[in-house]
């Protein structure tokens, strides 16, 4: 009884199925209901009911008289079909494709359905044996691709794609007919996606090794027809299909196999006499590809031919990326033709088509004041790059003519070209020993050196910047600068430092000494950096008592190089420990007085430290010298300066100057930035204790008050608290891992500070490090107490009046950053406040500047640097955060405080990313407009930076106020600031890029307005009104 209810349950329940799957199927095919197979393809997953009971239920619709109703009912299997072809038998599979390709042969409002149908099934991992052949031959049989719509002729590529990648045996073993019908299928296909699919079948056949017997020409032919691609996509397409994407699936088929090499390189040729340029770019490209597969036999009949090509589009284009690509061929054919491998008797066609470039260019290298000694070096010298068998025949026949008639020549111009092209030639590149052999330059070593030697000690300022770069080169090449060489290119290299004044020559110089002392630290070691540090303590000479003034300037201007120099070389460990105690010995004297250095030369010494900290400061033997030896004196020769009073002769130390201070910070930063863990960890202790304690054991010469108290202010002098900046570079710059000692207490006495002291560095100072400290500060109760606190007390010293108020706004705007950097909550409430004294009389100015400094990066504190906690994107959310509050509080503005929201409102914008730019302006249009006609110049030039970038490219919202913004820039154009004058000419050249039918109405008026610049006293002014008056008057005119 129990068996007989079981089956009674079942047979209702598939009684019950069946009856909903024949619901499903009236309502998609004849209630037109497209979700019903949504349904229905859920209920196959499910297990409902299978494939094939679809199929049962299908039966009216499929043997429907009406084309419609069948194509509704394969409609409704094929879209089953591509959600469950993972869950199908085989048994099921087959049944299916014998029904499909039976339905390529109905009606053609059909052919989408079954296409769709079969690209489903060709997914199926239980394709049966032999169906993946009897589905080609059935869609090449049945269905004209072509024919077909876009979508149709995709579904064709796919089920071609599909099988190829799970079939490819049995396609194969159609032989050349799969060709042939692939041929027949892409023959005239036009769109841009079907023809990316086409390009990656023709790929998948050559790659993989169908075979193609008699149809390899048509095969070629059906996919050259495309080259070169001409294809422009259409603004916002959604496909995101690119030329250059197209470019390169095409340069893939054709040059795929070596067999189209007969086909391609004459087509080549032919696509190079086109006129347009993107073409010759592409066959040029296209030719060096074609390098990397083909050999000496694809190549040699096509030489003479090939060659007369690249030589007409080096030599005679004005293009540079036509020249590129020609150089790039020239390589990529030598290249290949270097890695034939030649029997005794063929001829070595490497050396053939050498000599077909040697003839025609080598003549011209002889010829260096006409226009084709540059074409001409540069295809040698690519053709030299290439290998070095044809570096060795190139360089034999062109190195001892240009030595040659560098000797004879006269003239300094012809032999600073010549020098040039030796210069090309000497590029390190296969010239060395690549697989063991000696650099082919190496015969020409000496003659090559004594060019070299010879430039160097000319009075020409060209010949000696070409010879420097040749001079680098060449030691950057193994055996080309030998150990007496290298010692004479040290001595002129040292005289150049100490002689000349050529500001050009002089950083040449600088460049070659660094990566020449990278390598041979050594020599460098030895015998320059000792004879500039003799140079820089030499004394003037004197006429009476006192130094010449012309012999004083021209002593600083060669200390200054030599610090330079001194800097350029240091890039190794070795180098380093010569040139640093240099540098800090120059500081000592500066700060004692016994040389006569000025706080120029001071800061330029700063500089440098701080260059090499940067270029070598991550090894850790650096690390460990500026640590144990710089920090250390730059600590207490800035706190001995602070301690000292004026001497008897009433000279202070240089080192207690602000700018002196503000330059030693970056050295500090750039050192502690870079230590490693423990060396850091030991900085902080130091650092802290120093400022806290006055714990001066660490510093050399150990002549400090026991009672040093650093971080409090002195009514009567401002020396020691402006210390407090070389603290903030010592613990603000340090990683974020590494623990401040006694931070609680550190920042009491720093918020201290900043709110008691008088001086403005050092009040600046103590703010920027209390802000870079709290920036760092690990989320939780410690750093919630403390801030609230100060928060308190900024706000009662702002609101109140108080004698203190511009300390404690400097405060609240440092704090302000810090938070905001870190995206912490509190920084709303800060930024309000700030919002909040753009309308006080007192600060309102002081706020508005105080956005810059929020939306800008800070050179010594809160930047990534430093390590300081920056979020990404904080720029845009504050922006996005505060802007229409900005706008709301203009509007509602008295007249004489709204300068100091469009201020604001300026730096804002001006410090946002260009896209986000473009995206805000249409609103806040009209309000920087009103700021070109705020009188505060700040605000004006801070616009005008904002507004010429857009101007290149401008939104709509712009060109609907050009009237306006017009009139405001000619305005601007007699403005008492010359940056403003120059800001404002450039934005009416900008202006002059737009749409003709847009500026055309304002072209007279615009050239009479810019007549006055071309008068105004300043030079800088008249360059740019020149630039912009010529622009205007070539708007409208054909070919501009």
């Amino acid at each position: 009884m129990r068996v007989r209810v079981k089956v009674g349950v079942a047979l209702q329940a598939m009684a019950a199925d069946s009856a909903l799957l024949l619901g499903l199927v009236e309502e998609f095919v004849t209630g037109q209901q497209d979700s019903k197979a949504e349904e229905t393809a859920t209920g196959v997953k499910n297990g409902q009911f299978t494939i094939l009971q679809l199929v049962e239920a299908l039966g009216l619709s499929l043997t429907s008289s009406e084309p419609q109703t069948r194509g509704r009912g394969v409609q409704l299997l094929s879209q089953v079909l591509q959600q469950c072809y993972g869950n199908l038998q085989e048994s099921e599979v087959e049944v299916l494709v014998t029904f499909y390709e039976n339905r390529l042969k109905d009606h053609y409002v059909i052919m989408p359905h079954v296409l769709e149908g079969l690209k489903a099934l060709t997914k199926c991992l239980v394709l049966p044996p032999g169906s993946a052949v009897s589905i080609l031959k059935s869609v090449f049989q049945d269905a004209h691709v072509q024919s077909l719509m876009l979508a149709q002729r995709s579904c064709v590529y796919c089920i071609l794609i599909n099988l190829m990648d799970s079939r490819e045996e049995e396609l194969k073993g159609l032989g050349s007919d799969f060709v042939f019908g692939f041929v027949q299928s892409m023959d005239g296909e036009r769109d841009p996606r079907n023809l990316l699919l086409a390009f990656q079948i023709a790929r998948k056949i050559i790659t993989q090794g169908y075979e193609m017997g008699k149809f390899t020409e048509e095969f070629f032919e059906v996919t050259s027809c495309y080259f070169p691609i001409d294809f422009t996509p259409p603004p916002n397409d959604p496909h995101g299909i690119t030329q250059e994407e197209l470019i390169l699936s095409l340069r893939a088929v054709l040059t795929g196999s070596q067999r189209f090499a007969e086909y391609l390189l004459p087509l080549i040729v032919e696509k190079l006499d086109s006129d347009v340029q993107s073409a010759k770019v592409d066959s040029l490209q296209t030719l060096a590809a074609c390098g990397s597969l083909y050999g000496h036999k694809e190549l040699s009949e096509f030489l003479p031919g090939l060659w007369s090509s690249l030589r007409r589009e080096v030599f005679q284009t004005a293009s540079e990326k036509v020249e590129t690509a020609g150089l790039s061929a020239v390589s990529a054919l030598v290249a290949s033709l270097s890695r034939s491998v030649l029997s005794s008797d063929s001829e070595d066609v490497l050396h053939v088509f050498l000599d077909l470039i040697l003839k025609d260019c080598l003549h011209h290298l002889a010829e260096p004041d006409l226009k084709l000694v540059w074409p001409s070096a540069k295809i040698l010298q690519a053709a030299s790059n290439a290998s070095y068998r044809a570096s060795l025949k190139v360089m034999s026949a062109v190195m001892p003519s240009l030595l040659e008639q560098y000797n004879t020549q006269t003239q300094c111009s012809q032999r600073r070209t010549l020098l040039e092209v030796l210069q090309g030639f000497v590029q390190p590149s296969l010239h060395g020993t690549e697989h063991g052999e000696d650099n082919v330059l190496v015969e020409f070593q000496k003659p090559l050196c004594s060019a070299v030697f010879s430039a160097l000690a000319e009075s020409s300022a060209g010949l000696q910047i070409t010879a420097t770069r040749l001079l680098t080169s060449l030691g950057k090449q193994s055996g080309l600068l030998p150990l007496s060489d290298l010692e004479l290119s040290v001595h002129h290299l040292t005289r150049l430092v100490l002689e000349e004044q050529d500001a050009q020559v002089s950083l040449a110089v600088m460049e070659c000494c660094g990566a020449l002392a990278y390598i041979y630290p050594e020599a460098f070691a030895m015998r320059m950096v000792p004879r500039l540090k003799e140079a820089i303590f030499s004394e003037p000479m004197v006429e009476g008592d006192r130094p010449c003034p012309s012999d004083s300037n021209s002593q600083q201007a060669v200390r200054r190089r030599c610090v330079t120099a001194l800097a350029s070389v240091s890039s190794q460990p070795s180098l380093v420990q010569e040139s640093v105690p240099v540098l800090l010995q120059i500081l000592t004297s500066a700060h004692t007085g016994r040389d006569s250095f000025s706080s120029d030369e001071v800061t330029s010494v700063c500089h440098s430290l701080q260059r090499i900290a940067e270029q070598a400061g991550q090894d850790p033997e650096v690390g460990q010298i500026f640590h144990d030896i710089v920090i250390p004196r730059l600590l207490g020769l800035a706190i001995q300066a602070a301690l000292q009073g004026e001497d008897s002769s009433g000279r202070n130390s240089l080192l207690k100057d602000e700018a002196v201070l503000s330059a030693i910070v970056p050295v500090l930063s750039a050192v502690c930035a870079r230590l490693h863990s423990e060396l850091a960890s030991l900085m902080a202790s130091r650092a802290v204790r120093l400022f806290l304690d006055g714990d001066v054991s660490f510093l050399p010469e150990n002549a400090f008050p026991s009672n040093l108290q650093l971080l409090k202010a002195h009514p009567d002098s401002c020396y020691q608290t402006r210390t407090v900046c070389l603290l903030m570079a010592c613990v603000c710059s340090l990683p974020r891992s590494v623990e401040i000692p006694e931070v609680d207490r550190l920042l009491v006495e720093l918020e201290e500070l900043s709110f008691t002291c008088l001086h403005p560095f050092s009040y600046t100072s103590a703010a920027k490090c209390f802000a870079g400290l709290i920036n760092k500060r690990p989320e939780g109760t410690a750093l919630d107490a403390m801030l609230e606190s100060t928060t308190k007390r900024l706000t009662a010293e702002v609101e109140n009046q108080s004698p203190m108020r511009m300390q404690a706004f400097t405060l609240l705007l440092w704090v302000a950053k810090a938070l905001l950097l870190r995206y912490h909550p509190l920084s709303t409430s800060l930024t309000d406040k700030l919002f909040s004294l753009l309308g006080d009389s007192e600060l309102a100015s002081h706020a508005a500047d105080g956005f810059y400094l929020l939306m800008s990066d800070s050179p010594d504190v809160l930047n990534r640097g430093c390590h300081a906690n920056v979020r990404i994107m904080y720029r845009q959310r504050f922006f996005a955060e505060n802007s229409a509050k900005l706008v709301q509080s203009f509007n509602s503005a008295v007249p004489e405080r709204k300068a100091a929201y469009l201020k604001a409102l300026s730096h804002m914008v001006n410090n946002l990313p260009k896209q986000v730019q473009l995206t805000e302006l249409p609103a806040l249009l009209p309000l920087l407009l009103e700021a070109l006609s705020c009188p505060d110049q700040g605000v004006q030039l801070s616009t005008l930076s904002c507004l010429q970038p857009v101007l290149l490219d401008p939104p709509a919202a712009l060109t609907t106020q050009l009237d306006g913004l017009v009139a405001r820039l000619l305005a601007l154009n007699s403005s008492p600031s010359m940056k403003v004058r120059i800001a404002s000419l450039r934005c009416i050249l900008a202006l002059s890029h737009l749409p003709d039918h847009l500026v055309l109405p304002f072209r007279a008026k615009i050239l009479q307005a810019l007549a006055v610049p071309l008068d105004d006293k300043k030079r800088l002014v008249r360059k740019e009104a020149v630039l912009a008056r010529g622009e205007w008057f070539l708007l409208g005119n054909p070919g501009r």
